[in-house]
């Protein structure tokens, strides 16, 4: 008497790999939505502290985070424990003492959430000293010229917002071509240098990984792209003001 064949039919291998296919792809969608909902985290962080720090300014005619600190304390009210010197920048030098009073400031006056120390050291989860972007790294403004400019080979000191370290190469390309134009050497939004941001003495916090962006230089005329293909999960995107 023949034996009954055991094995899969088609049918079922057919089901399966449709299960499978779905599976994956119920995956990748996943991933590109939370992909999506950092970028709109970024695009609405940017935007949200650029109307804070001009709303600042239009209040109270002064630059938050280089007010004086007994004269931002008597304007906002309640405890200020941090301010500037008082020369109408946000200076970088010679620490975070500004670009860290700026968060304390903008958040006593009620322009942005949370609660921040105005600390004189670099920002940490532990001593509240600004806000972190949603791969837990710091988020910083100030006056510096560590930025790709593909136009000027020695590019000026301008007022930016460091997006933070830690952001995916592709989340960094989406991020410009949502704001901007898409390229790390031009427009609004650039690439920080790979050598690093620095606050008026050692480097503070990096430019990230050396392979963001095609080239990693900022050679004049050159043509500059985010180098999606290295897949870097450690790029550092710089809004400028």
């Amino acid at each position: 008497m023949r034996q009954p064949q055991k094995g899969f039919t088609l049918v079922e291998i057919a089901i399966v790999l449709v299960i499978i296919g779905l599976l994956l792809g119920g995956i990748l969608k996943g991933q590109e939505l939370i992909n999506s909902a950092r970028v709109r985290n970024l695009a609405d962080s940017t935007s949200g502290i650029q109307a804070a720090y001009f709303g600042f300014i239009d209040r109270y005619r002064r630059v938050p985070g280089d007010w004086q600190q007994t004269a931002a304390a008597a304007a906002i009210g309640g405890v200020v424990a941090s301010g500037g010197n008082d020369n109408g920048r946000l200076d970088g030098t010679p620490n975070f003492r500004e670009p860290n009073a700026l968060w304390e400031h903008l958040s006593k006056a009620g322009f942005i959430n949370g609660s921040y120390t105005g600390v004189t050291t670099e920002p940490s989860t532990a001593n509240g000293g600004g806000p972190f972007n949603p791969f837990n790294s710091a988020i910083v403004m100030a006056r510096t010229a560590d930025y790709i400019d593909i136009t000027d080979a020695t590019p000026p000191v301008r007022l930016h917002l460091v997006v933070g370290r830690g952001t995916p190469v592709d989340i960094a390309r989406e991020l410009d071509t949502k704001l901007d134009d898409s390229n790390p050497g031009t427009g609004g939004l650039r690439s920080a240098l790979n050598t690093g941001v620095t606050l008026g003495g050692p480097t503070l916090w990096g430019g990230g990984d050396l392979n963001c962006t095609l080239p990693t230089g900022a050679a004049p005329g050159a043509t500059v792209v985010w180098d999606v293909n290295t897949d870097s999960q450690d790029c550092n995107p710089v809004f400028l003001f």
